[in-house]
């Protein structure tokens, strides 16, 4: 007789769901500077809230890491390699969006830039951050 009462009394393990967000003001993206580890630079995002929609999500994380009101354009894709984040398994939602003005680091962003697309910090980009930007940038350009 197989008993199963064990595994039933542990909670299921599942991914966490995040945001992404690539972020254009004219012709640059929004990047910044994590203030947590991992160290370097990351597109701007996080966690959704329980009750919250992953657009919800996107138009908040961009207003708390860089000050930006964004307008999203479209999801541009989903993001779900168990290893993309060292510290857990996350599932992330890309989103487009466009914002006018200057970010500035808020939150856990020790700072917010405008990078240009084609000086993009590559090496120092954390997660799977530089490979989203190479999908994003190879599908639109």
């Amino acid at each position: 007789m197989n008993d199963n009462s064990a595994s039933k009394s542990e909670p299921p393990r599942n991914p966490y769901l995040t945001v992404d967000i690539v972020i254009e003001v004219d012709d640059s993206i929004v990047l910044i500077e994590r203030r947590d580890g991992p160290e370097g630079y990351a597109l701007p995002g996080g966690f959704v809230d329980y009750g919250e929609t992953v657009e919800s999500a996107a138009i908040r994380e961009a207003k708390e890491e860089t000050g930006l009101d964004v307008t999203l354009v479209r999801q541009f894709h989903v993001y779900s390699d168990p290893a993309r984040d060292p510290r857990q398994h996350n599932v992330t939602v890309v989103f487009i969006a466009r914002a006018d003005g200057k970010p500035v680091g808020q939150s856990d962003a020790k700072s917010a830039a405008l990078f240009n697309r084609k000086a993009l910090p590559g090496g120092n980009m954390v997660f799977d951050h530089a490979r989203i930007l190479d999908d994003c940038l190879c599908d639109r350009y």
